[in-house]
């Protein structure tokens, strides 16, 4: 079963890397529909012919290293599985403490140790290519410092919910799934609630805007807009990037709406305004409560097929892979397999779901600013600074994409009806 198993994952993964290579290099060359030449959404007219022609190049190897890195993940757990490090893991886990705790977090700082160690060629790659291409310019040092941040935040944070997973399968392995989404709703909100304020700031230095005609209008438009912000605040991303950005994120009295530094830096006032109007979009028509419910939502549906996937398994393989329950710790890469392909499997809908709040909140801006030359040259810019694809490969698109196209976007702002 090891044998055939392994020497049948390297053959799919071989053809699945050839087809990827083929898709992204060869079949799907990002190209414009007819009628789009010479418009504002033709990169020709923002971008000039090196930049067009390394666009090509440099997005076509983005979505390649991206799409071929997700069976890797797979890969890791069903090996340890199957092989037989699983169990051993679990009896060493035993020989050490006696106690649960100890126990899950020698089990699965060990998997996420060889996890890192299998994507970290992938991830340095994506990092070397970014600087190649002028994206990043981030040095080495500080980006493997952000690497080992997010490992030891995403660590502590998949380690608390695994440990209360397993607490609750060992008492209850066919129903563990509703207590665990119950508790679920107040971690989710304390996160949400958390990252602005102490996960954020571990990566970059967060100020206030300073003061001025532009934090003067940026909050002239969060008072139209019935928003009571008395702040807004850059961060420091020149440090690591070219590309631009805005966000808001956080819950509550912690929430923020955040510029980048590198925004202020290459828009003109007019194109940084459209920027925060559409940002308070996402405020105003609360778009992070709403993804909040859609995500509990899908956490409903995914732990609930989980726990029926964990079960049946164990049933019916259990005495092949030497699992004698699914609270088993044995069976710990098996639920981390589980929720990997049911993330996977959902993250279609979720990125739909995000690509409506995006166009929404596309409209409020351009309704609020009524500049429809500044709305579009801000789109034009932020792509030319990411050698970012207008119309990028449909499964790209249907996969990946938590934004409407920028040809989408572009298309809606010149023709959009502004109303007065």
């Amino acid at each position: 079963m090891r044998k055939a198993a392994f020497t049948g994952f390297i053959v799919f993964y071989f053809i699945y890397i050839m087809l990827m290579a083929g898709y992204f290099f060869v079949w799907s060359k990002s190209g414009l529909p007819p009628g789009i030449k010479g418009t504002p959404a033709d990169p020709s007219q923002f971008m000039n012919g090196r930049q067009l022609a390394e666009s090509t190049t440099y997005n076509a190897w983005r979505h390649f290293l991206s799409f071929a890195s997700i069976p890797l993940e797979w890969a890791v757990y069903l090996f340890v599985l199957i092989s037989g490090f699983s169990q051993w893991l679990r009896r060493r886990a035993e020989g050490l403490s006696s106690l649960f705790l100890v126990r899950i977090f020698i089990c699965f700082a060990v998997l996420s140790l060889i996890s890192a160690a299998v994507f970290f060629p992938v991830n340095f790659a994506q990092y070397q290519l970014s600087v190649h291409y002028g994206i990043s310019v981030q040095h080495f040092s500080d980006w493997i410092r952000d690497q080992g941040i997010s490992f030891a935040v995403d660590g502590l944070i998949s380690l608390i919910t695994l440990t209360v997973i397993f607490f609750f399968i060992r008492r209850n392995p066919r129903n563990w799934w509703l207590p665990v989404w119950l508790l679920s709703v107040p971690f989710i909100v304390f996160i949400l609630y958390l990252q602005p304020v102490v996960i954020d700031p571990l990566y970059n230095h967060f100020q206030s805007l300073p003061n001025g005609e532009l934090k003067s209008e940026i909050l002239n438009l969060a008072s139209h807009a019935g928003i009571p912000a008395n702040n807004v605040y850059e961060v420091d991303m020149s440090n690591q990037t070219n590309a631009m950005n805005a966000y808001v994120n956080g819950i509550g009295s912690h929430l923020r709406i955040v510029l980048w530094d590198t925004t202020v830096q290459k828009l003109s006032r007019p194109e940084v305004l459209f920027i925060m109007a559409h940002e308070m979009g996402h405020y105003v028509m609360h778009h992070i409560l709403w993804g909040t419910a859609a995500t509990l939502a899908g956490l409903f549906i995914g732990l609930f097929l989980a726990a029926k996937g964990l079960l049946w398994t164990v049933q019916r393989w259990g005495p092949r892979l030497n699992l004698a329950h699914p609270g088993d710790l044995a069976a710990l890469p098996l639920v981390l397999l589980l929720f990997s392909l049911l993330s996977f499997a959902g993250e279609p809908v979720q990125n739909a779901v995000s690509r409506q709040f995006e166009h929404a909140a596309d409209v409020y801006a351009i309704q609020m600013t009524q500049n429809r030359q500044a709305a579009i040259s801000s789109f034009q810019k932020l792509s030319a600074a990411s050698l970012g694809e207008m119309n990028p490969p449909a499964l790209v698109k249907f996969m990946q994409y938590d934004h409407p196209t920028m040809l989408d976007r572009i298309n809606y702002l010149e023709h959009a009806n502004l109303k007065k």
